[in-house]
């Protein structure tokens, strides 16, 4: 999720207490981050340069492509990963973990991943439906009470983003609130109080907007559900059986080793600061989670093939709708964008891509340390689309510009 400049708020997110960077602009970033590359260290996501690459003349492409980008929107570092069956891949990571000690950005690091934590929380979800214990059509009131028309709101609309539920990321106190103390734990019950003191947007199903109240909502019928806490039952019955063992979901700010710093100009002046310690307690089951390279990979295809979900439950979450975006169609936590599928994310400081193209069992990682806009586009956004023009040009990933103030995290 997205606001203009002080008022842009995130859509997910980790971290407490910002670092101000005294007299640091836009461009100071980027003159810092194009001062050191680093290619890839050996792990297990390394991609050989000779027979296991894409090749010199793609290789050289995609380098050049990358820098490029990361140069003109001033990203300070930038980790990409590609793999494509039967023609190779490219694991590069580039530019500076830290723009202060210009310690360089590397493979290996834990990043927070934003919104993408709403593919794991909705898969969570169905998990459930088919368990059977929970309907994707039950209505929220029947689980979480104070809803606003909650009696014919359903679990489908919120995981579609169809449910007409004013995004509590949109309502100025709580930017305002959240900016003025970036260490403060919110409760779920806090952020949605922001977003119930508005009229809803519209009758639920008439249309999509992205909103992050949708996914905190869903965060509290799992825990009514199961009667666990929403972190322990995505980790028992998704981030176990999927194998990701360096992916979870914080109760705070902290944030395993190693990670990068993260950058940001989401604050009240509109200054950037360091937001790596930023407490994104305010996003939780909408956008709170960490992970790495390794495990992102290993997601991508899992959650775009529905390999923990019956074929049937599959069937259903791919019911991709319109949004109002030419090409972008939105299911139940996921997206389609040029063939890709997936989910992006953004939180101060950060930003991902983790998609993956079915017609080609394709995968493609972004990872960033910044999430400052250029050009009113998502960075990440921007490094997607050049690897991908180059690589798959009849299915470029152009995820468009949003119009509304909650745009797609």
């Amino acid at each position: 999720m997205r606001r203009s400049p002080s008022r842009r708020l995130v859509a997910a997110a980790l971290l407490a207490a910002s670092v101000l960077i005294p007299t640091a602009t836009t461009s100071a970033v980027a003159t810092t981050a194009t001062a050191t590359v680093s290619l890839p260290g050996a792990d297990r996501d390394d991609c050989p340069a000779g027979p296991g690459g894409l090749g010199r003349t793609t290789t050289a492409r995609l380098d050049k492509a990358v820098a490029d980008v990361r140069r003109q929107a001033g990203i300070p570092g930038v980790v990409v990963g590609l793999w494509m069956p039967g023609k190779g891949c490219y694991v590069r990571a580039t530019g500076v973990a830290d723009t202060v000690t210009h310690r360089p950005m590397t493979t290996d690091l834990y990043a927070r991943i934003g919104s993408e934590t709403k593919t794991f929380t909705v898969t969570a979800l169905l998990r459930l439906v088919d368990e059977g214990r929970i309907r994707l059509d039950d209505p929220i009131s029947r689980y979480v009470r104070g809803v606003p028309d909650g009696r014919h709101i359903t679990l489908r609309q919120l995981a579609g983003m169809r449910s007409g539920l004013f995004p509590y990321t949109a309502d100025p106190g709580f930017v305002h609130d959240l900016l003025s103390d970036t260490s403060r734990y919110f409760t779920p019950r806090e952020v949605l109080a922001y977003g119930f003191k508005h009229d809803n947007t519209f009758a639920p199903g008439k249309q999509f907007e992205y909103s992050n109240t949708n996914l905190v909502l869903l965060g509290l019928v799992i825990e009514k559900v199961t009667g666990q806490r929403a972190a322990d039952f995505i980790d028992r019955s998704v981030l176990r059986p999927a194998r990701l063992g360096h992916t979870l979901l914080p109760g705070g700010p902290e944030f395993p080793d190693p990670h990068a710093r993260g950058y940001t100009n989401q604050t009240l002046s509109g200054a950037v600061a360091d937001a790596t310690d930023w407490n994104p307690s305010w996003a939780w089951t909408a956008g709170a989670m960490i992970s790495d390279l390794h495990d992102l990979r290993s997601w991508a295809r899992t959650v775009a093939t529905g390999t923990l979900l019956s074929p049937e439950t599959q069937r259903q979450r791919l019911r991709m709708l319109p949004t109002g975006f030419p090409g972008l169609s939105y299911g139940l936590g996921i997206f389609e964008s040029g063939g890709w599928i997936g989910h992006n994310g953004s939180i101060p400081g950060y930003e991902t891509v983790t998609v993956y193209l079915p017609s080609k069992k394709a995968t493609l990682v972004v990872i960033l340390n910044t999430d400052i806009t250029y050009g009113g586009q998502e960075p990440s956004s921007l490094v997607a689309r050049a690897v991908t023009e180059i690589v798959t040009p009849d299915h470029v990933y152009d995820r468009p510009v949003p119009s509304n103030p909650e745009s797609l995290r």
